[in-house]
């Protein structure tokens, strides 16, 4: 059965307490296997499962400091093998 497409976008000043909150549950969602997104003028449900695909770039200049990640996974997911990534807080 073919899904209409649905979008969600949320955009907003933060501190970096409030996103640490949002990864969170974000993680905590990828774990059960359901992502829900809202706000005032939307939602989305979302329901990740098998091999998800993980794209993160980091940049920074003089003055300007970015983080972009994304997650993304198809329902008829072709078998891939996953790279190694490591993270650090230190």
């Amino acid at each position: 059965m073919h899904q209409a497409k649905a979008s969600f976008r949320h955009e907003s000043l933060q501190d970096s307490k409030s996103i640490q909150e949002f990864l969170k549950a974000i993680s905590k969602g990828l774990g059960k296997g359901k992502l829900q997104f809202s706000d005032e003028e939307g939602k989305i449900v979302m329901l990740p499962e098998g091999l998800l695909n993980l794209k993160l770039t980091a940049t920074q200049d003089e003055s300007r400091h970015r983080i972009d990640l994304r997650i993304s996974w198809q329902s008829d997911d072709e078998h891939v093998e996953p790279k190694t990534l490591q993270v650090s807080s230190d």
